[in-house]
């Protein structure tokens, strides 16, 4: 006889989930019904679409948010998961709602002031839905599904998306509406980025040098930095050497470069972005190294 499989989740983090969620419909209904929506500004996806909708068939914005986000929900439903999108489908209904039902004054009528800070109260409602385990808005669920069986990423079908959305504003509404459109889109964006990597995003650094191990010794002793050695043999040379790998956050990266540099002026660095770490020890704690 099967045995239902018990969730992994614990009921506290199904709470904060829960919390993540709260505060991200929150948020956004503050940045659309206390910015964006009174000085006549969109944002970019589904949401945007929406808006402008709104302003050609004088139907109700909540309307259109559920219904052209519905396709979307059942796509991540069958695609991602059972959980992801009834989360979804929940964050996006009580956005829908409190768009419609929740009175919020109008904070300024500035339309510079109301695209920058409507972009982050709904860049800030947005990513805190993602870290709750949901999104608002469908557009990150087409791309990702579209971007796998084209081959393309997920930023760059949402960039071209926009494009054709803020094209739109600049007949529908003006293109000054749409200039301003997209400053909302880019402050939104950026509070998205912020609050799910933060100022302390990792970046993976690689360094070749001849002095590895001073280099090495260094970094730990410096930044308490773990530090991981690979074995490679150089291409012209055929020559054994060690080379380092190391995560940093954004903050200590022009500090490591300068003990590189200091040490080893030949040294060859590469770095690149890490959006994510989990597991292990990156850094030091007390006389304990790990990389």
């Amino acid at each position: 006889m099967k045995q239902k499989q018990k969730s992994t989740k614990s009921p506290v983090k199904r709470a904060i989930s829960l919390l993540y969620l709260i505060a991200g419909v929150a948020c956004a209904t503050l940045g659309l019904r206390g910015f964006l929506i009174p000085t006549h500004l969109i944002d970019g996806g589904v949401t945007g679409i929406s808006m402008l909708c709104a302003a050609t068939s004088g139907l109700n914005m909540s309307v259109w948010l559920v219904a052209i986000n519905l396709p979307f929900i059942v796509l991540g439903y069958m695609q991602v998961g059972k959980s992801f999108g009834l989360k979804c489908g929940l964050a996006i209904i009580a956005l829908a709602l409190a768009v419609s039902l929740v009175h919020i004054p109008t904070f300024t009528h500035d339309r510079l002031l109301s695209a920058v800070f409507g972009g982050v109260f709904l860049g800030a409602g947005i990513g805190l839905s993602i870290r709750g385990g949901g999104v608002l808005d469908g557009t990150e669920i087409f791309a990702l599904l579209t971007g796998r069986k084209l081959g393309a990423t997920v930023g760059s079908i949402i960039l071209v998306i926009n494009i054709v959305i803020f094209t739109a504003a600049a007949f529908i509404l003006s293109i000054e509406s749409a200039l301003y459109s997209m400053l909302t889109y880019f402050a939104a964006s950026k509070t998205v980025d912020f609050l799910l990597y933060g100022l302390e995003a990792y970046n993976g650094m690689m360094i070749f040098s001849q002095k590895s191990d001073k280099i090495r010794e260094a970094l730990i002793s410096d930044l308490g930095r773990g530090v991981t050695i690979f074995k490679g043999r150089g291409g012209f040379s055929a020559a054994d050497q060690d080379i380092l790998f190391c995560v940093l956050t954004r903050l200590e990266v022009l500090k490591a470069k300068a003990i590189v540099n200091e040490i080893d002026k030949t040294a060859f660095v590469v770095l690149q972005q890490i959006n994510d770490v989990q597991g292990g020890i990156v850094k030091r704690t007390g006389h304990l190294i790990s990389g």
